[in-house]
């Protein structure tokens, strides 16, 4: 590293806003078969997982004969509470999503679910992850004569099924995932199916549920809750669940490999109250918690957690280690994304607005504060910093997960290397920079520990966990063409 521990790092941006530095969530997914309610259900399993993504949710509906879409920026609650909404969506099937953009732009264009009439009928689908040969894919399309109406790399998937040759529309969808790479779990309609289909290695997460006879498709168990529907069990990796009038057939078209899912869903992305692979994720986060205490003991008075991802861990921790949890930083959920401050002062309110310090639990008190991740530090100085003003005689930083080295390619929206302080800066580098008393992260081995298993078997991980050990599952074409591109450049600039 060259210069200061700050040269590395950007400003936290002109709203000063502490969730600015928060990994991104990706997406959800639902889907709902053959139930007379069924645009009403699937707003209701979006509102539960909102958490997924924020700046946009659609549903698209079928009535038997025609396919009805509404599309909409901004949150669930603000468009598909309204009866005139639902009203615009009859039909007993329908596939809905919520987005945070992690490729394409955030336009009305790009809002899932997309849809297409093909040759074989109406096809819609919701896609929740990201795929690492959608470039390339792309390019070779669009010099085939495919006309693209969206920057998403869903639309990829549409193309591909659009442009098989196969006879039945699920052969076709075999074809097109074929040829794919990356992560997805998705939900796609048709004029007679709900099909849900998740990558070879499981990367994201896809369950089945059934309410009063009817199947559902989902990103988490959460979404079943609302409906007061059953878990019926998740799809497996590399499975494509087909449901119809004729029930449920499971179809599996890829080699038998081990699954890998997303260790991220543990640490921060899924909704607490979910079960993951039969794990429940508020208890893992407590484990995580737990066995941060076991790896890293500190003499203090209090344990804080950073709201609201961080109070799980916090509350391992607390009962490990024997030392009083408190909500030492109160949060303001009433409170959306802050206006454009014009002078330091005000901007320093505007931090106040959504966080700030609970006075009477810190002030004089030894606090180790503890948070899910680090990205590029800069939630963390304000968050050290809210603490000493509170009168925090010591400031300890831990983290209930190991420092985030490497970018993600898989839907998480995460900075690229050079601008993640843990890439970029040393332990004692990352202290001072967020200005603690001390600074520490669970392992590698301790976060599989926690996950219920011996540690992490290095020949077979059985978790997604690059942005710790930068060992990505599956090829990065077009991270691979980009970089092949760029040294082609270089060479001719030599």
């Amino acid at each position: 590293m060259n210069g200061s521990p700050s040269d590395a790092l950007e400003p936290l941006g002109h709203t000063g806003d502490l969730d600015e530095d928060r990994l991104r969530e990706y997406c959800g997914v639902f889907g709902i078969f053959d139930h007379q309610d069924a645009a009403v259900y699937t707003a209701l399993g979006l509102h539960s997982l909102q958490h997924r993504g924020q700046e946009a949710a659609g549903i698209v509906s079928f009535d038997g004969k025609r396919f009805h879409a509404e599309r909409r920026l901004g949150l669930v609650g603000d468009h598909f509470s309204k009866e005139s909404t639902i009203k615009r969506l009859p039909g007993s099937a329908a596939i809905g999503h919520v987005r945070y953009a992690t490729t394409g732009e955030t336009i009305l264009r790009n809002v899932q679910p997309l849809f297409a009439e093909l040759n074989t009928g109406g096809f819609a689908v919701g896609h929740n992850g990201n795929l690492t040969n959608a470039l390339s894919l792309r390019k070779e399309l669009i010099e085939a004569g495919a006309i693209f109406q969206s920057t998403s790399d869903t639309e990829v998937i549409l193309h591909l099924v659009a442009r098989s040759r196969k006879e039945k529309m699920i052969d076709r969808f075999i074809e097109a995932l074929q040829r794919i790479e990356g992560a997805y779990a998705l939900v796609v309609m048709t004029n007679h199916k709900l099909i849900g289909a998740r990558d070879p290695l499981g990367i994201r997460p896809l369950v089945l549920g059934e309410l009063e006879g009817k199947y559902i498709l989902a990103s988490e168990t959460c979404a079943l809750d609302i409906l007061g529907a059953r878990f019926v069990r998740d799809v497996e990796n590399g499975e494509i669940v087909v449901i119809s009038d004729e029930g449920l057939q499971s179809i599996k078209p890829f080699p038998k490999q081990a699954m890998r899912p997303c260790i991220f869903e543990y640490i921060y992305f899924a909704r607490p109250d979910s079960i993951v692979h039969g794990r429940p994720v508020y208890e893992v986060r407590k484990a995580m918690g737990a066995q941060l205490a076991r790896e890293r003991r500190i003499e203090a008075d209090v344990v804080v957690p950073v709201p609201d991802s961080g109070v799980p861990a916090a509350l391992g921790y607390s009962r490990t280690a024997g030392i009083p949890f408190e909500l030492g930083i109160i949060r303001n959920h009433y409170v959306g994304r802050t206006f454009i401050q014009p002078t330091q002062s005000v901007r320093e309110i505007g931090v106040r607005l959504k966080h700030s310090a609970n006075r009477s639990v810190v002030e004089g008190k030894r606090v180790i504060l503890i948070d899910d991740s680090i990205v590029r530090g800069t939630t963390s100085v304000k968050i050290v910093q809210m603490m000493r003003d509170a009168g925090a005689t010591e400031v300890h930083f831990l983290i209930s997960s190991p420092p985030i080295t490497n970018p993600d390619y898989y839907g998480i929206d995460t900075p690229q290397k050079e601008k993640l302080l843990a890439a970029t800066h040393s332990l004692e580098e990352m202290r001072q920079w967020i200005g603690s008393d001390s600074l520490a992260f669970l392992s590698v081995d301790g976060i599989y520990r926690a996950m219920g298993e011996p540690g992490r078997n290095n020949l077979q991980p059985q978790f997604t966990d690059h942005c710790f050990t930068g060992d990505y599952p599956t090829p990065l074409t077009d991270l691979m063409a980009e970089n092949r591109a760029q040294l082609s450049l270089l060479a001719e600039a030599s």
